[in-house]
């Protein structure tokens, strides 16, 4: 089998159709009101596909396998923590955020602290986007680096060079299908892209299962005897410094994965955008449970799809595999195991969904940077057809830094040395800041006595404090052992130290008059 020229043909006409197709569900646009909220008429179901397609589709896809072939079940966890959280958001921010008929996540802060409050939470948001997408963009590009690489076109191309021309590629595409497109076409390309790369996955654990010598029961026996079936680890037993610094144990990845959904779909504006499209408050909070829910099958099935792949590869190394690294597992055996035609729609169906992925990141910013920094200060005056103007030029910038960002995290995980894998690595990413922006939220939520100056104070030393508990430079500056926490506590941890400093600064402020 492998890659034949039927399916770069299959991968062409796949993803002009997509383009075309989202063009036409975009309709016509002469404002950012249409560009940016879809009129606020779209149906709960077809928000919470996007919502799961947005935050999960690339990253999940090509990296969730790679998680259960080099590690076990035990990522599973973190999405009961999930759901909690999707439940909380749904009670404590989403009413806030319909009353008023809100643009943006940050507005609310604006409402409660001040312009000055929103400018940080909103300029937070833009800065984790920029690191977090980067690294989606880096896992977008992996199953076209190794097309390019098993196609023959590009022999004595390095690693580097092969990820740099795919991910110009995917930028250059999805900046094209972004501009001319908003929400509404992006979030209908979601719903139809989910249910491809679902069905994709589906047809590929069909594909192993024949292909198994021993078949499943031989599959699951294999990954068992190495230790891969785990799902529950309470990681009791363990050093308390050693018990926080274990991402997927059981209390870890339930409260990490609470505090860090609440964050992610209550403060970040790539989701709290697309849950504010929906009709009213209802189907807003329907569309965001139910995704809880979708997302832990999803990751369920392609974490069953690792252990597929660990027995049908032998327990085989990346490197032994020939491989840059363990996230490009199941991209291998689509290119190389499927038959003629299917592999490229497989693999069209992945860009796709990453580049809808993509192109929501791009209009999420662009919202951020045009509703809560542009409007209020420059473009007070303008009329809805500059402000839409000035909303896709600023969607151009965004991709050209996202696509700088993209070639920075291929060059750091392509160095030598065990790296994180890709998923892993944009989460942490994420909940670095999550903590400051979630303490800021649930300070103006639900304390009455904290000002502007408060919130400004607390969250920025929840940021600051987390650089010294997250293993890198600054903990080997610091003196005698660090105490690094696992990546779900950044989240509760920066939150938590956000809404202790900004009401103990209030009670000094208070008691200093």
């Amino acid at each position: 089998m492998g890659f034949t020229i039927i399916d770069y043909i299959v991968i062409i006409v796949y993803l002009i159709g997509v383009a075309a197709l989202g063009i036409y569900a975009a309709g016509r646009q002469s404002s950012t009101s249409d560009y940016f909220m879809g009129g606020r008429g779209l149906p709960w179901w077809a928000v919470m596909f996007s919502v799961v397609a947005t935050e999960t589709s690339t990253l999940t896809f090509i990296s969730i396998p790679a998680v259960a072939y080099g590690g076990n079940l035990t990522f599973i966890q973190i999405t009961l923590g999930y759901i909690v959280g999707r439940f909380l958001v749904s009670v404590l921010l989403l009413p806030a955020y319909f009353e008023g008929k809100q643009t943006t996540a940050y507005q609310f802060l604006a409402n409660r602290f001040g312009p000055s409050m929103r400018n940080a939470a909103s300029t937070t948001f833009m800065v984790t986007r920029l690191l977090a997408d980067g690294v989606r963009l880096f896992a977008t590009a992996i199953p076209l680096a190794i097309i390019l690489r098993l196609g023959g076109a590009f022999t004595g191309w390095g690693d580097i060079e092969l990820y740099l021309l795919s991910i110009t590629a995917i930028s250059v595409i999805t900046l094209i299908y972004t501009l001319i497109g908003g929400i509404k076409a992006v979030v209908w390309m979601d719903v139809m892209q989910m249910a491809v790369y679902i069905g994709g996955a589906l047809l590929a654990i069909g594909i192993m299962f024949g292909d198994l010598p021993n078949g499943i029961s031989g599959a699951i026996a294999i990954a068992a005897d190495a230790g891969k079936t785990q799902i529950l680890d309470f990681g009791f037993g363990q050093p308390f410094t050693e018990f926080i610094a274990q991402p997927y144990t059981f209390f870890t990845a339930l409260i990490g994965g609470a505090i860090f959904s609440i964050a992610s779909h209550g403060t970040d504006q790539l989701i709290v955008q697309r849950l504010l499209t929906t009709r009213n408050v209802k189907d807003s909070q329907r569309a965001l449970v139910w995704s809880g829910v979708v997302v832990a099958l999803q990751f369920g099935l392609f974490l069953f799809i690792g252990l597929l792949l660990y027995a049908f590869y032998d327990a085989q190394t990346a490197q032994q595999l020939g491989l840059a690294t363990t996230d490009e597992i199941f991209a291998k055996f689509i290119v190389e195991q499927l038959p003629v035609g299917l592999s490229g729609l497989i693999i069209a169906s992945l860009f796709a969904a990453a580049m809808s992925s993509l192109s929501s990141s791009l209009n999420s910013l662009a919202s951020s940077t045009t509703l809560d920094l542009y409007k209020p200060y420059l473009g007070q005056d303008n009329t809805p057809e500059e402000d839409l103007r000035i909303s896709r030029i600023i969607t151009m910038v965004w991709a050209f830094i996202l696509t700088g960002s993209a070639f920075f995290f291929a060059y750091l995980q392509l160095q030598e040395g065990e790296r994180p894998a890709v998923v892993e690595l944009g989460l942490g990413i994420a909940s670095y800041t999550y903590g400051g922006l979630l303490g800021a939220f649930m300070l103006g939520r639900l304390f009455s006595s904290p000002d502007k100056t408060d919130a400004m104070i607390g969250f920025f030393v929840g940021l600051v404090s987390l650089l010294f508990m997250v293993e890198g430079p600054i903990q080997n500056i610091l003196p005698g052992e660090p105490l690094a926490i696992a990546w779900p506590l950044y989240t509760v941890v920066g939150s938590l130290i956000v809404i202790a400093v900004g009401n103990i600064s209030r009670w000094i402020r208070k008691i200093s008059k």
